[in-house]
């Protein structure tokens, strides 16, 4: 059952969000991804619920129903806005140190406001994305550059051309190749790409890309922010990555040797036979994990 829809204004945005078991005492965000919206975590955020946690599902911006407040404000998809963003969500809602779940730009968004914010979040978990994969210098294998082509192709004119005119066919693409075959329900893509019927859309998702590779100025806004993200700092909350093995567009091998970036537990897990969609392709292994993992306190490292 999904519960009734509510929003928040934050100093930029009305975010829409979904809430289960509201007066439960531990609170858990669930932040989605590049091109999915909340539904991406219907199967898992029961689940959390049953198991006591309060659980919020807020949609990033540029996905319906969430929507910038001021037709003047720049339509940046730049990474540090997205972390800003949570950051504000979790202040407007008054809530204290919540675990913070996020899958591909949702597991970005959790992770940069963990680092610009030491000690917001009670755990940190990222699916399909690992930490540390931000910076425009970073080391690429030939492998990952051709799986980034669409990162690539969005900075072309026609690129954007395509994202504008026929992005739903251009998002169902990534949901083609990025897991393996059948795993998904055309009606499933339908009601999930609704989310892109807002207007901003296409200019959040060209933004992000292209500002993400130098393809696009920064917003000044976000000048501070990206000095502290700038390189990547080192967190101490507990972590767990999750990673599925038959990934199309992040390789399981790109999210090897993120210890060096955590002081506290850090644990990488690979889902068999998992794409990038895990929460959706093997819900019930994702939700047994997460409660594992989000019931143990923090350790240091031996």
């Amino acid at each position: 059952m999904v519960p009734a829809l509510q929003f928040v204004d934050t100093s930029l945005l009305r975010i829409g969000y979904e809430e289960w078991n509201p007066d439960a005492s531990r609170t858990v965000i669930l932040l989605h991804g590049w091109p999915d919206s909340p539904r991406t975590w219907a199967a898992i955020a029961p689940g959390l619920a049953e198991a006591g946690w309060r659980v919020l599902v807020p949609a990033l911006r540029g996905f319906l129903p969430t929507r910038f407040l001021n037709d003047e404000t720049p339509r940046t998809g730049q990474l540090a806005s997205l972390g800003c963003d949570l950051l504000e969500f979790i202040d407007a809602l008054g809530l204290k140190t919540p675990a913070l779940v996020g899958h591909d730009w949702g597991a970005r968004a959790v992770a940069i406001a963990c680092g610009l914010r030491p000690g917001v979040a009670s755990h940190l978990v990222m699916l399909s994305v690992a930490y540390g994969t931000n910076d425009p210098a970073q080391t690429l294998s030939m492998l990952q550059v051709r799986n980034y082509w669409y990162h690539w192709f969005m900075a072309t004119p026609r690129g954007q051309q395509t994202v504008r005119e026929d992005g739903r066919h251009f998002a169902q693409t990534m949901w083609d190749t990025w897991s393996p075959a059948g795993w998904y329900s055309q009606e499933e893509f339908a009601a999930t790409a609704q989310a892109f019927d807002n207007a901003d859309w296409a200019d959040i998702t060209l933004h992000s890309y292209c500002h993400r590779w130098g393809h696009a100025p920064a917003d000044p806004r976000y000048a501070s922010e990206e000095m502290l993200l700038n390189p990547a700092p080192v967190l101490e909350v507990p972590t767990l990555l999750l990673h599925g093995d038959a990934d199309g567009v992040n390789h399981p091998s790109s999210s090897l040797g993120k210890e060096i970036f955590f002081r506290g537990l850090y644990q990488r897990v690979l889902i068999a036979d998992a794409g990038h969609f895990p929460q959706r392709e093997k819900p019930a292994d994702v939700l047994a994990t997460l409660l594992g993992f989000m019931n143990q306190k923090n350790q240091s490292k031996a």
